[in-house]
């Protein structure tokens, strides 16, 4: 879609209105057509972490998929109400939503706990749909391309025009495609890195200290990660593909919760890619803006809050307005409080009747401390085809202890 400052790749037209149901369509057909053939294994079990869009988008790609259990967790109350129910209303039985008391890296740790165990992983025949999972990031290029084509057809010019691409990003999964793809030699100038408050990457492009911090809870929830998982992978290549000095770096991340590069490697780092960070005010002052565009004889364009951070970074790196594509990574109206804050009532849309829907049907979703062994167990039930028994757990921090039932299947 062409807008007067900016081009917008729209990725939210999957059943789950985001970006993730391009890889996780694939890898859903993807993990069916091996295990059918049977000559690796015969059976798989998901187990996967969501900031709010990937758990629905591997929900609806794995759902009713012959020989596939999926276990999705989610930080409770921590995703929007529509999120959260485009996973816990699907009634397929091989389908299994976990909340957990704490937040999104919470959940991303254990999953990585869980592959760490190989005694666990082999046992449950342990399968990723996060993009931990090579499939996801390898079909996320293809994109690129795309619009790289759609974007420049019929210029007619001898010499290849670069492009600007500007990506909304939490887990440096949609921008490591792009750089994948410029790697591979597509045409491509800046890769700007779009972040919210939790900015662990612009930090580290300003000034090669990789910190982790706690996340804070923004209008922008799928981008409210304070550690990076696929972000390891481009430090590969910081790192001259030496295994050992990767290693070295992310060990010293480990035990310190940061690590530092040479002016050298930041140097290099911002070759590769550009950044900027938005706030709150900033995200909502460009979803008005766009929206406020003046299209004639359209309706105004909205776009979601973390959209909305490509274009803030847009406009504020100046990037030329012909050569940019900001990526559009979700439908707006799975985040209505981010809309009611942009917009008056009166330019507020119509929510889609799909998404309408779902506040009409049942929910099914298991309440689990935020505990490695207690989702092995849960994984272990539902495997083995048991009932999940109630029992009470018990949940402590600073300021408070809350006894909560854990292992109950809630219907509301």
């Amino acid at each position: 879609v062409k807008l007067q400052d900016f081009w917008v790749l729209e990725l939210f037209h999957g059943p789950t209105f985001a970006f993730k149901d391009v890889a996780l369509q694939f890898l859903g057909n993807l993990f069916e057509f091996f295990l059918e053939r049977g000559k690796i294994q015969q059976s798989i079990t998901i187990l996967g972490a969501t900031s709010g869009d990937t758990g629905s988008a591997a929900i609806h790609g794995l759902r009713g998929k012959r020989n596939v259990s999926c276990f999705i967790m989610f930080p409770l109350g921590k995703v929007t109400e529509i999120q959260e129910r485009q996973m816990t209303t699907i009634p397929d039985e091989n389908i299994h939503c976990l909340s957990i008391k704490g937040d999104f890296d919470d959940c991303q740790a254990i999953v990585k706990a869980a592959f760490a165990d190989s005694k666990f992983r082999d046992e449950v025949k342990l399968g990723a749909i996060n993009s931990i999972n090579w499939a996801r990031v390898l079909a996320q290029i293809t994109y690129y391309f795309y619009s790289y084509l759609r974007v420049t057809d019929g210029q007619g010019t001898d010499s290849p025009i670069s492009l600007n691409y500007a990506v909304p990003t939490g887990n440096f999964g949609d921008i490591l495609a792009g750089y994948y793809a410029k790697r591979m030699g597509l045409p491509v100038d800046q890769l700007v890195v779009c972040t919210n408050e939790n900015d662990v990457l612009h930090r580290f492009l300003s000034s090669g200290v990789y910190q982790k911090t706690p996340a804070v809870l923004t209008i922008a929830p799928s981008m409210d990660i304070s550690v990076s998982s696929n972000f390891e992978r481009y430090l590969y290549y910081l790192a001259e593909e030496s295994g050992d000095t990767l290693a070295g770096w992310m060990e010293t991340f480990e035990t310190s919760g940061q690590l530092s590069v040479s002016p050298v490697v930041l140097e290099q780092a911002r070759q590769d890619f550009s950044s900027f960070s938005s706030d709150r005010a900033a995200i909502l002052k460009a979803m008005r803006s766009v929206f406020e565009q003046e299209r004639p004889g359209q309706e105004g364009y909205l776009v979601c809050p973390h959209t909305a951070t490509a274009v803030v970074a847009a406009n504020a790196l100046k990037l030329p307005p012909h050569r940019t594509v900001c990526l559009a990574t979700a439908h707006p109206a799975k985040f209505e409080e981010a809309e009611q804050l942009a917009l008056s009532v009166n330019q507020l849309p119509k929510r889609p009747e799909v998404l309408d829907a779902l506040f009409r049907l049942k929910e099914r979703k298991t309440l689990i401390p935020r505990d490695l062994k207690n989702v092995q167990d849960f994984v272990r039930s539902k495997l083995k085809g048991k009932s999940t028994k109630e029992e009470s757990f018990l949940f402590n921090d600073k300021t408070t202890t809350v006894l909560a039932v854990a292992a109950v299947v809630v219907t509301v």
